[in-house]
């Protein structure tokens, strides 16, 4: 069965590292994934809104007739036979991610890798389990039903744990493909990010609504209205 497939980088241009980041992505995924659709999705917030440029990415491939969707971060190499399977498998219904394990290399790992260094042999900043973002693989209308992403959280961060708890609230609980993601180095922003403790406030709101399916939908319709109705 053919499987349309499009691939979203949510995007701006934020600095050299991050441009020299986001066109290795590019051509890595246009390697791996040669017959999907490649697009960028920038939904114009300031800040960058990593959830808002997702959920616009979601609808430009929805308009593109696309089956599934691969949902990358622009600074970030999943596992070819991970994302693959990934790919396969989110026909289901559910969320899929194509990592168990997170893999940070650091600014000189990075620049060898960039040069031609075997990935094994590049210096690591950081490794976790249980991270969530960075690769995310799902249908359309599996996306819409778990009420997308949600906008009101400020830049990045909570975002994509929230998302997860209304995945598998909503959609039944997500699935991991063994593997690792690789996350390529870039400057940070500096101080801590405008709106951390909001986020981290209605983080929690979604913890409290994480199992309860009820709960989880009036979180997202009070979200939706809010959208709809926005204050004078």
């Amino acid at each position: 069965m053919n499987v349309n497939t499009v691939v979203v980088l949510p995007w701006r241009a934020v600095g050299p590292a991050r441009v020299r980041n986001h066109g290795h992505v590019r051509a890595y995924l246009r390697d791996h994934l040669p017959h999907a659709t490649h697009l960028d999705a920038d939904s114009g917030h300031e800040p960058f809104s990593r959830a808002g440029s997702r959920n616009l990415g979601i609808r430009v491939a929805a308009d593109h007739g696309a089956d599934i969707v691969v949902l990358c971060d622009a600074d970030t190499l999943p596992d070819p036979d991970a994302l693959h399977a990934a790919i396969e498998g989110a026909a289901d219904g559910r969320l899929h991610l194509p990592y168990t394990w997170y893999r940070g290399l650091s600014e000189d790992g990075t620049a060898a890798y960039l040069s031609g260094a075997p990935l094994a042999d590049c210096a690591t900043e950081l490794t976790m389990t249980g991270s969530t973002g960075g690769v995310l693989v799902a249908r359309p209308d599996a996306w819409a039903l778990a009420g997308g992403m949600d906008e009101r959280f400020t830049g990045w961060g909570c975002e994509d744990t929230a998302f997860l708890a209304a995945a598998d609230t909503l959609l039944g609980h997500s699935v991991r493909h063994p593997a690792q993601i690789v996350h390529l180095w870039h400057p940070k922003a500096d101080g801590p990010s405008a709106g951390r403790d909001a986020n981290y406030a209605l983080l929690g709101r979604y913890r409290a609504a994480e199992g309860d399916p009820p709960a989880m939908r009036a979180l997202i319709d009070e979200r939706r209205e809010a959208q709809r109705c926005p204050s004078p």
